[in-house]
């Protein structure tokens, strides 16, 4: 499975209300890091498929960081049954 990207409209219906746990990771372009770990995380979507892996764009995006108080990137949060 391919990692998910959300946004601030569809976070809750991809990330919340998941059937799976899931991971997400906030990023943004410039990031350095971001890049980095981006192809690893796209790696582990592949091979776990009982575990999703979320990208939110922080630049495209910025409402849902700002409520889960995601002060540096790369940032990874792990939501199970719509909780942290």
């Amino acid at each position: 499975m391919a990692t998910v990207n959300v946004t601030d409209e569809n976070f809750e219906a991809e990330v919340i209300k998941a059937g799976k746990p899931v991971i997400v990771d906030f990023w943004a372009e410039w990031c350095g890091p971001c890049k980095q770990i981006g192809p690893i995380l796209e790696e582990i979507s592949n091979e776990m498929s009982d575990v999703v892996i979320a990208k939110h764009n922080i630049d495209n995006e910025p409402n849902t960081p700002t409520k889960y108080g995601i002060r540096g990137i790369p940032t990874m949060l792990l939501f199970s049954g719509g909780e942290l």
